[in-house]
């Protein structure tokens, strides 16, 4: 009896390699630096209403807003 020998095709999805660049630049992550410490003195007040941030995630967009704007290497807004 000839048995068939089964021929499994890689499950790897196209494009699941990582890409080995940096995504944020240093500039980048010393404004979020800057922000972070802004927040936790009490001093970082969000955009428009002015209000007190306390959101550890919401220093961090902003920081990364503000690295944005000065042209420092980060991904664009989503």
């Amino acid at each position: 009896m000839a048995t068939k020998k089964s021929t499994k095709k890689s499950t790897a999805k196209k494009g699941a390699k990582k890409s080995s660049r940096k995504k944020y630049g240093s500039a980048a992550g010393h404004q979020v630096k800057k922000e972070m410490h802004k927040m936790k003195r009490g001093t970082l007040k969000s955009g428009r209403s002015g209000k007190k941030v306390t959101s550890r995630k919401q220093a961090i967009a902003i920081g990364l807003s503000e690295a944005r704007k000065k042209g420092a290497k980060a991904p664009k807004k989503k």
